[in-house]
This record gives C-alpha cells, structure tokens and sequence, in this order.
C-alpha cells in the first residue's frame, strides 16, 4: 500500500489502522474548477493524486486525501501569510464551519472506492489578541483553514459534530471499514 501523501499527520493516521504502507507523495498540479463546491473539490483532488500514483505503480493499492476548510461556501486554503490567516480566522470566529475530506483508494485490481466525508466544527469567539497570539505561534500557516485541531488550534475550538481524525486530514473509521471490505488486513 501507498500513501499519495507527504503529511505527517496523514502518516501517524493511516497507521492507526496499518503499518503495511510507504510514503510517496503525488507531486503533480492539482486542478479544480473555479466554484466547484467544498465536498466535490476533495473528492476531485484525492482522485488526482490516488491516479498519479497508481500510474506508477500498477498493482499496488494508493491512498490519496486532500483537506479543505469552508465557510459560506468559500474554501479556505493554506494562508499566504499572517495577514491572511488573521482574515481566516476572523472569518471562523464564533461560528460554524466545515471541514471537508476526500478520500480515493485504488486497490491493486484498478478498482477504486472515494468519498468525502464533512465534519462540523465550531469555534469561540476570538479576539483580536487571541488570533495574535495563536499566528506568532506558527501553527496555522501550514495549515487549511489557517488553524490545526491537534495543536495549539485546539483551544478556539468549542465542539465538533462528525470525525475528529477527518479535521486532522483523514477520516479513520470510515477508511478502515472501506479496508474492511476489501478484505485488506491491519
């Protein structure tokens, strides 16, 4: 098994459910169109990169996933900057928004099974010192959505509706009854 994936977090993830799998990352330009809705954009994104790979490595089974935060509809990305992540999180204060993974296996037959799977979180209310502080702190500046629930983002998150693994980047569950299936042993 491959992960199409060079997070660290997605590793420690998938190894909660197997330790038969090597890293490599897709490295190829990722292609979505203008206004395609949060849900579909990971889901065409994993796509790319599980396809990517396997082309390469025929009769091996990828793992591919690509995370995206929305509010209101808008997909928040990586920030470019602190002034960016200080919109993003602005954007996310005291409100209600989605984290969106999309997952697609291509199993060693060519056959292949995606989803995206949405989690709901909600954060407190920020101040503009506390959006500051958590920005110095440099966890949000490699992050979707400018924040990390696993670290320091922790403490501006008031609760979760859904997999908390799926706002980390990788919805274990779902996957593991995915491998399950298929009779693809951890």
């Amino acid at each position: 098994m491959i992960l199409a994936s060079q997070s660290p977090r997605r590793k420690e993830l998938l190894s909660f459910i197997t330790k038969d799998f090597r890293v490599i990352p897709a490295v190829g330009e990722e292609h979505i169109a203008k206004g395609t809705p949060p849900d579909q954009a990971v889901l065409q994104l994993s796509q790319q990169k599980a396809e990517e790979i396997f082309s390469e490595h025929k009769g091996e089974t990828i793992v591919a996933a690509d995370t995206v935060v929305a509010i209101d509809g808008e997909i928040l990305g990586k920030p470019r900057d602190e002034q960016n992540a200080a919109e993003m999180l602005r954007k996310l204060s005291g409100r209600v928004h989605s984290v969106f993974t999309g997952v697609c296996v291509i199993f060693a037959d060519g056959s292949r099974e995606n989803f995206a799977e949405e989690t709901k979180v909600e954060f407190y209310p920020l101040t503009d010192k506390e959006i500051a502080d958590y920005i110095v702190t440099g966890d949000p500046m490699d992050k979707a959505g400018a924040y990390g629930i696993q670290e320091k983002g922790a403490a501006n998150v008031k609760g979760i509706v859904g997999d908390f693994y799926n706002v980390m980047g990788l919805p274990v569950g779902r996957l593991a009854r995915i491998f399950r299936k298929h009779n693809i042993s951890y």
